[in-house]
């Protein structure tokens, strides 16, 4: 049985402790009205609230835009602590879902390497229920206004009479509405962690089993989830993530999402198998295992990089106005990191990653997976933030610490589940196979 060491247990609460007062002060610190920005503004640029007192009084339209300026800067800046705490919550969830899919790719492939790690597999799959539940209270509370993350749920955008009628957002209210956004965040989770738990529970009573009928219900369990999930994460991408820019659309973007979650969710695994098997547990993996999840990360990253390709250059080559403007913004505005993350997800775990004998050495393993984690983390924030904070992004606290905070509680969940089983499910059919999986 793993044993959860106080110090690594000490180090995810401290991480827990340090994140929440990071994320407090994010949002202590956020402007409440224009005299803040204005603040915020002239600090940034010196003269900019000088300028602003030079506008006349005859300058009504002048004034007016000013306002209006400054009004959707509050917006931008009121966002940054909650587009943070958002990003960090989706990223560390769906990193347990990427695992939880494809521990059940594993089961209906019928994958004699793997069982070995399923254990691994089971824990990183445990932060899907905590991770679900902060990640659904941040979605209601969206719905109820406390944040501007998802510009749709502005009534005044479906008000034919009010002039920030929008008349192709009003046209997708059917789909884009609080209820039914919450409705179907619900399903998509429910789903989810109704297949965690009952292939946990089946996985762990073929432990006491004199047959296979435990590991007969979690192949057929895995094929129904395998089904679920294809539909839902599509619609979890629309809902969660292409909806904070809802006049742009991808038909490539739920693949897009799932490759990027699937290789961190992957990753994590060979992280925390190295990490194990440097403290004396899972005898049974050997550099073979190691290697395949290495080929996965390596295979995954290329498949993200074809998507990521596929989406941009069809967007950007046939230069549709509503379509083009969101890679536009990301080049113009968020520039270091959009192509920062191209580097950090295909280039360098590609030049690592490509050689076979890396594939079988654990610092290697670590170091490409730490930077394919970060680059990915990365994905998402240029996939939330200029749309929700704009040209006012930057890491700063609310970023840094909401990473820490849920990368802290992620490290107690996953270990502390870990605790709860023995590391070897003894009576899986391919058991042996995987014990002496050597090539």
């Amino acid at each position: 049985m793993y044993t959860f060491s106080k110090k690594l247990k000490t180090f995810s609460i401290i991480l827990m402790i340090l994140g929440l007062l990071g994320i407090g002060y994010g949002f202590a610190t956020k402007p409440n009205d224009i005299k803040d920005v204005e603040k915020i503004l002239e600090d940034q640029h010196h003269d900019a609230h000088a300028n602003a007192h030079h506008v006349t009084a005859n300058d009504h339209a002048a004034s007016a835009e000013h306002n209006a300026h400054l009004e959707h800067v509050l917006h931008q800046l009121q966002n940054k602590p909650w587009a943070a705490l958002y990003v960090a919550a989706l990223f560390f969830t769906l990193i347990a879902l990427g695992a939880l899919v494809f521990y059940a790719l594993q089961q209906v492939a019928q994958a004699g390497w793997s069982p070995v790690l399923f254990r691994v597999m089971e824990g990183i799959a445990s932060y899907l229920l905590p991770g679900s539940i902060i990640l659904f209270i941040l979605l209601v509370l969206s719905t109820l206004h406390f944040n501007h993350l998802f510009v749709w749920m502005d009534a005044e955008l479906l008000d034919v009479k009010s002039p920030k009628y929008d008349a192709l957002i009003a046209g997708k209210s059917t789909w884009l509405n609080a209820g039914f956004f919450l409705v179907r965040a619900f399903i998509f989770l429910l789903g989810w962690n109704l297949y965690r738990h009952f292939s946990r529970k089946n996985s762990l009573a073929q432990d006491a089993a004199n047959d296979n009928t435990n590991y007969k219900k979690n192949f057929k369990l895995s094929a129904i989830f395998l089904v679920f999930f294809i539909v839902s994460e599509s619609m979890m991408s629309w809902d969660w993530i292409m909806s904070v820019d809802p006049h742009w659309f991808s038909t490539l973007f739920g693949w897009y999402v799932f490759a990027s979650f699937f290789v961190s969710g992957i990753t994590s695994i060979a992280l925390v198998t190295i990490y194990l098997k440097s403290k004396g547990y899972l005898e049974y993996v050997n550099t073979s295992h190691i290697h395949d999840l290495a080929k996965f990360m390596f295979g995954i990253s290329i498949f993200w990089t074809y998507l990521w390709f596929s989406q941009f250059m069809l967007i950007w080559y046939s230069n549709i106005p509503e379509e083009v403007t969101y890679f536009v913004t990301r080049i113009k505005d968020f520039n270091l990191p959009f192509f920062g993350m191209v580097v950090m997800n295909f280039i360098f775990p590609f030049l690592i990653l490509i050689n076979t004998d890396f594939k079988r050495l654990n610092w290697i393993i670590v170091m490409a997976g730490v930077v394919i984690l970060l680059g990915h983390y990365v994905d998402f924030f240029n996939m939330i933030m200029p749309a929700t904070v704009g040209t006012q992004w930057f890491i700063g606290v609310s970023e840094i610490s909401s990473v820490l905070f849920f990368f802290g509680l992620f490290v107690y969940v996953v270990f502390n589940a870990l605790t709860k089983s023995p590391l070897l499910p003894k009576r899986n059919p391919f058991i042996e196979e995987s014990k002496h999986f050597h090539y």
